[in-house]
């Protein structure tokens, strides 16, 4: 389980500078469409390898370990599967520790599932927060969840059980890349075609809009795909 002591993050991250993923408020790109203004943000077109973000189909090296994560992922989570993750990490048995020494357990390990992304995790934790602080420096709850948004990523790590990157990264956004089980899989969600290798696929209580669902029943009551954000919701 985690405890909720945290050191307080002061000052521009070594990692944050090194990184260079942000710019000063007063800063100005010199490119065209670099950026896109957003009220009074201006939030960045491009990642850092000059795509589109969250283009997961234009060809390069990294979007082909992304779509290898995908298709394992795509094929492998099931109701069966992600129902026994959650009775088996439910017992919150695996350790416990503060928050800053499970950050620091995220220092080796690069988010497989994410195109924009080849930092170390713990980085992208720390980008995440600086960030928001820069924006909204009074916002503090905002910037703690900011820093421990993907803290359910150790289930990486030996000690929480070194898991494969295919049950464990992915995220909540209009891609769909975490997604509900027991029922038919968005044409919408990420690299939807890996679908078809599914056991699932082939149930028929699994194959209508609502499955083994009924209307208005609540999230609580829903099997989403299994990974970080699910470990850390049972936290």
């Amino acid at each position: 389980m985690l405890q909720t002591g945290v050191p307080g993050v002061t000052g521009r991250s070594l990692r944050l500078q090194r990184a260079g993923r942000f710019t000063e408020p007063n800063e100005s790109s010199n490119a065209e469409n670099d950026t896109a203004v957003d009220g009074e943000l201006d939030v960045p077109r491009r990642n850092a390898f000059g795509l589109d973000f969250r283009d997961f189909e234009k060809e390069s090296l990294r979007n082909a370990i992304v779509q290898e994560c995908y298709r394992k992922n795509h094929i492998y989570q099931t109701c069966e599967f992600a129902n026994k993750k959650k009775e088996e990490y439910g017992k919150l048995d695996k350790a416990e520790m503060s928050i800053w020494e499970c950050c620091e357990l995220l220092k080796n390990y690069v988010d497989e599932s994410d195109p924009d992304l080849d930092e170390p995790q713990i980085d992208h934790l720390l980008q995440t927060a600086e960030a928001i602080r820069r924006d909204h420096p009074h916002e503090y709850w905002l910037q703690l969840t900011a820093l421990i948004h993907d803290l359910g990523k150790v289930l990486l790590h030996p000690a929480f059980g070194e898991e494969p990157q295919w049950c464990v990264v992915g995220r909540f956004h209009s891609s769909g890349d975490t997604f509900p089980l027991g029922c038919a899989f968005d044409n919408n969600i990420v690299h939807h075609q890996f679908f078809k290798e599914n056991p699932d696929s082939r149930n028929p209580a699994f194959n209508t809009k609502l499955g083994i669902y009924s209307e208005n029943i609540g999230l609580d009551n829903i099997t989403m795909s299994w990974g970080h954000d699910e470990y850390m919701y049972l936290e």
